[in-house]
């Protein structure tokens, strides 16, 4: 499950901050070069739920600043 609400996102510290965005960014890739290819994409609205919870953990870094 992609979804991570902002509740649990603010309870991480940021070196685990910055370890689910790698990893997210990194499914988020994956996901978006299958769908180019031509590939069927399982859940067509995972796409957007990663990028949502990838703008989630950024914002949270840029309040901590």
């Amino acid at each position: 499950m992609v979804i991570i609400k902002i509740k649990k996102i603010k309870e991480m510290s940021d070196k685990e901050l910055d370890e689910k965005l790698r990893e997210l960014r990194l499914e988020l890739s994956k996901e978006q070069a299958s769908s180019e290819i031509g590939g069927t994409v399982k859940s067509p609205g995972r796409m957007k739920e990663l990028r949502k919870t990838i703008a989630r953990i950024l914002t949270v870094k840029a309040k901590r600043r």
